[in-house]
């Protein structure tokens, strides 16, 4: 990765940054509909291309080192795209180091626990991406907005009390302060859904029979409720954008460009952690030429006695263009 690539990636995602210690009013700040001066869906394919390719770079350098881990949050509205954007910006990477979470409604064994608790079970390991098709995030937006909610988590009074919000946001914040200290990068994506872009995804779900399964009435009803997710997203952004976690705001009027957006903050994750292939030692570099040896000893008559080798050292003489 050259430096002038990772700070073009840096400079392109800047935008959709929430500063730390900033206010945030979703209405005035972020506009769903920006695409960042990129043409149209064509040289957005193109990006996305090329940013998927990165990713799958270092992602197999992540699980080779083995040190480090990521969380990917993904936090939008329904009909927002979060689905579309892991199946997208995860493709071609190697599925054995990528889990997805999909989180719903508590289970009775889950309301039996703290709060936080179902999330850190899923948890990537090191070497892994972890993503949150919802995330911890949800106790501080549906709970807020569904106060009922809350009475369903067999809380004691003293912890529905005032100020359980702010409480709640100091909670998430020291949580991803201590994954950071032990070497697991929060990304936290929001993907910022205009009303009319709902209301006109909902309706393609309606029109089109092969999308049919993916409408939910209550998915509709939640749209009474758009003032009310819209106050309780700008006051999540702004108390929980961290130096160690902070959130980008992604436009998602356009899938195509929320996705690249989603490719280039995970890109830039892992460019700034750097992950390395591990280095064997002497011995092993001694214990892998003897097997060399053999093995090159069993090459078939005529057959070259290392195929790659050959493969490599025929390219360099030019001949393999």
């Amino acid at each position: 990765m050259t430096d002038e690539r990772a700070e073009r990636i840096a400079e392109f995602i800047a935008p959709l940054r929430v500063k730390p210690g900033s206010k945030v009013d979703l209405a005035t700040d972020f506009d769903p509909g920006f695409k960042g001066g990129i043409g149209g869906k064509k040289q957005g394919r193109e990006l996305l291309r090329t940013g998927v390719a990165l990713l799958a770079d270092y992602q197999r350098r992540l699980a080779a080192e083995g040190r480090y881990g990521v969380l990917l949050c993904l936090q939008a509205l329904d009909a927002g795209g979060k689905d579309g954007t892991i199946r997208h910006v995860m493709t071609g990477v190697n599925p054995q180091g990528v889990h997805v979470a999909n989180f719903r409604v508590p289970s009775s064994e889950e309301l039996d626990h703290d709060y936080l608790w179902r999330y850190a079970c899923r948890l990537p390991r090191r070497g892994e991406i972890g993503i949150f098709n919802r995330s911890h995030y949800e106790e501080v937006l549906v709970v807020r907005v569904h106060s009922e909610l809350l009475e369903r988590q067999r809380l004691p009074e003293e912890a529905k009390a005032k100020g359980v919000w702010r409480r709640r946001y100091r909670e998430i914040n020291d949580w991803e302060r201590y994954l950071y200290d032990n070497g697991f990068r929060v990304v936290k994506l929001f993907l910022n859904l205009s009303k009319e872009e709902q209301r006109t995804r909902f309706l393609k779900r309606i029109d089109v029979p092969e999308r049919n399964w993916k409408f939910s009435a209550s998915d509709v009803r939640e749209r009474a409720w758009w003032d009310d997710y819209q106050h309780a997203f700008s006051r999540m952004l702004s108390a929980t954008s961290t130096r160690w976690a902070p959130w980008y705001v992604v436009p998602a009027d356009h899938k195509w460009f929320a996705r690249i957006c989603a490719a280039s903050v995970l890109a830039h994750t892992l460019i700034d952690i750097d992950p390395q292939y591990p280095e064997v030692g002497e011995k092993a570099r001694h214990e892998l030429s003897l097997v060399k040896e053999d093995l090159e000893a069993e090459a078939p008559p005529g057959a070259p006695a290392d195929p790659y080798a050959a493969s490599v050292a025929h390219r360099k003489g030019g001949h393999g263009t």
